[in-house]
């Protein structure tokens, strides 16, 4: 591509054409600032924090949505430009709930770091009116309060471009614009799937997730209960970011020494269960393949694809696998097995989940979801909320020694890591069904093709004399375009992987946020997915079925994969939806 020739601040610069002022300058390391602008999904220029000058121009441009060209001559930090960025932080503070040492967002909110970089002190605000506004409490996994709102519209363009959801738009015109639902109804009554991008582009606290960590801390201090804790895959690779760790460090060890310290009675990792998830899921695909039945078998890891196959696509609803998700299936052996070798009354057992992802606050109350009378699982925790436990605590996390999990639902492969990765749980299911087809052990247990941060991924393998055609998606975007060439007969598949946020739990919509301009420069999902496929080249076992703790269960409790005791603690059924 040819490049073209600018000046910003009287420095050279060479971009390729057809970039924008902002792109341009990040190669000449300056870093303008923006809020609203997320790359490829909330490209409008509306907040106007971005602005420049341009030689010739009437007036300050937009520099996240202006194009360069030959010649043209920028300036980004000139006194006009300051003044214009500070006028405009001013007008969104004069009306944005400035409660700022109670707020969740304190310390890392976007707009609370530019107020202090452009010089905006308690002063520095236009008094008048202010846009009526009420906190929305509806849903289950997280709370808007439009007091906060800066009317970005990040959260309505991830909504609607990347998640192809759509449920929250702009609201009223003018000075009562707000961000909201149709017709007003609360989030919790819309089609909304929990999957929390919203709250993960919001560069405020106008959005985020119910906090349930006093609800935790209380059940940690009853005599009473045996509180366990589990912690999915991905949240070893995110967790450090919010201790100041590089983006892309395993944690693992320092969060399992953390929660301990932090009271839980014994400290699992869902790893386990994502095995366990593997055998019934492996053997559920080889079943439908060899005895006739309904293809292709979709995944069912992730709650919030789940729920939007429940609202968008219904009729394939019998298409999805019946295995609990790796969440569930933990508390539903915590409650039963565990239970049974611990002497301890089902009861009075509290099992806590730390997961990437906010749909999981939603998965813990759905039917069909408490095997032994009692709820699989009590409380889903997001890595920000454990990050908050553990602050509170007053833990210093980067000084912890790094300890390993208890035995026996503390051990997983290196297959069960890489499900928080997109195309992680395809792989690990792969190596499992590829080598009970065959009878024979695999040489090389890397699936590449389905690796990577891709919207769709596809691949045909060839097993036993037959090709398995395959296919991964993430995002429900990517979900609902694959899923409609399935539908119409232009593509068909033995097994589909989807995962509700795109590049999977890695990115979640419950791990820490980054600021814009990291997410706009940073593959963030790639240095994540990075850590999970680094475990798992690590660890000595690195199939699900070769897990140690797993073949005892079977043996010694469940029988085999896809037994009637398999079927009745962890498997499930689904509801078909409408949408609002």
């Amino acid at each position: 591509m040819e490049n073209i020739t600018i000046k910003i601040n009287g420095v050279e610069v060479s971009a390729p054409a057809g970039s924008t002022i902002l792109e341009a300058a990040r190669l000449a390391h300056i870093e303008i600032p923006t809020l609203c602008f997320l790359k490829e999904i909330n490209e409008i220029g509306a907040c106007r924090i971005c602005v420049v000058e341009v030689k010739g121009a009437r007036s300050l441009v937009a520099a996240c949505v202006y194009p360069i060209n030959p010649g043209m001559e920028v300036w980004t930090n000139t006194p006009k430009v300051l003044d214009s960025r500070k006028k405009t932080l001013q007008l969104l503070l004069s009306n944005h709930d400035r409660k700022c040492l109670s707020c969740v967002r304190s310390g890392h909110c976007e707009l609370q770091t530019l107020a202090v970089e452009l010089g905006v002190d308690d002063e520095g605000y236009y008094d008048g009116s202010r846009t009526p506004s009420e906190i929305d409490e509806s849903a289950v996994h997280m709370i808007r309060d439009n007091s906060k709102c800066i009317l970005c519209r990040r959260c309505t363009a991830v909504c609607e471009h990347t998640q192809n959801v759509g449920v929250i738009g702009a609201n009223e015109r003018g000075f009562n614009t707000q961000i909201g639902s149709a017709f007003n109804m609360g989030l919790g009554e819309t089609s909304c799937v929990s999957c929390g991008q919203c709250i993960a582009v919001c560069p405020t606290g106008a959005l985020s997730e119910k906090d349930q960590t006093a609800d935790v801390f209380a059940a940690i201090a009853d005599p009473t209960k045996h509180v366990v804790v589990q912690t999915a895959p991905a949240v070893r690779a995110g967790l450090g970011e919010a201790f100041g760790y590089p983006i892309g460090t395993n944690t693992e060890g320092k969060m399992a020494a953390a929660l301990r310290r932090l009271g839980f009675d014994k400290v699992f990792d869902t790893n386990f269960s994502a095995d366990l998830t593997i055998m019934e899921e492996a053997t559920e695909f080889l079943h439908r393949v060899q005895e006739g039945g309904v293809l292709p078998l979709i995944t069912s890891c992730s709650p919030g694809w789940i729920k939007y196959c429940e609202h968008y696509f219904p009729d394939m609803t019998e298409n999805l696998s019946s295995c609990k998700s790796p969440q569930q299936m933990f508390g539903a052996i915590a409650k039963s097995y565990y239970a049974e070798k611990m002497g301890w009354d089902p009861k009075d057992i509290v099992c806590v989940s730390i997961m990437p992802c906010t749909a999981k606050k939603f998965e813990v109350q759905r039917p069909d979801q408490a095997a032994n009378g009692v709820p699989d699982v009590d409380f889903a925790l997001t890595t920000r909320e454990l990050a908050r436990m553990i602050k509170k605590a007053g833990l210093k996390f980067e000084d912890l020694p790094n300890e390993e999990f208890d035995a026996p639902l503390g051990l997983g492969t290196g297959a069960a890591v890489i499900f928080g990765a997109t195309g992680g749980v395809m792989e690990a299911a792969l190596r499992t069904a590829v080598e009970t087809l065959t009878g024979e052990e695999l040489q090389n247990l890397d699936f590449v093709d389905v690796r990577g941060t891709k919207g769709v991924k596809e691949a045909t393998y060839n097993v036993a004399g037959m090709d398995v055609k395959v296919a991964v998606a993430s995002g429900l975007g990517n979900a609902k375009a694959l899923l409609e060439k399935v539908k119409s007969g232009e593509a068909n598949y033995h097994f589909i992987e989807i995962m509700g946020c795109p590049g999977g739990c890695v990115n979640g919509g419950g791990q820490p946020q980054q600021p814009g301009h990291v997410r706009n420069t940073v593959d963030i999902r790639a240095l994540r997915a990075q850590v999970l496929y680094d475990s798992d080249k690590e660890n000595p076992i690195r199939k699900s079925h070769e897990n140690p703790a797993v073949k005892e269960l079977y043996d010694t409790y469940l029988g085999k994969p896809g037994s009637e005791k398999a079927h009745h603690l962890l498997h499930t059924t689904y509801v078909k939806r409408t949408v609002n």
